[in-house]
């Protein structure tokens, strides 16, 4: 099972994407396990998670989340137009590229 981790400023609304990239995961049969966090809690995820998204709104940290996960780890930003539509299923598919890479 591979593991997806959204992190946002504080892991609220992010989870309403969670919730619509699990539905869409269960519907395509894809075995994933996808959180949302605040960025305070990334540390506690170094070594436990496959990749990782951050909301738009927190992508100034990009550079400092990618530090954090430097285990290679893939480090992304998601699309703002997705995010700000909650597009669940382009969101999982673009999570899912980069852990084919």
């Amino acid at each position: 099972m591979k593991k997806i981790l959204l992190i946002c400023t504080a892991g609220m609304s992010t989870s309403f994407l969670v919730n619509k990239m699990k539905s869409e995961a269960s519907n395509k049969g894809v075995d994933v396990e996808i959180e949302a966090i605040p960025e305070a809690k990334a540390k506690e995820f170094v070594g436990n998670v496959d990749v990782v998204l951050l909301g738009p709104q927190i992508q100034y940290l990009l550079n400092d989340i990618k530090e954090i996960f430097n285990d290679g780890t893939p480090v992304d930003v998601i699309n703002m137009v997705d995010y700000g539509t909650m597009n669940g299923k382009k969101v999982l598919e673009d999570a899912l590229e980069k852990l084919n890479k």
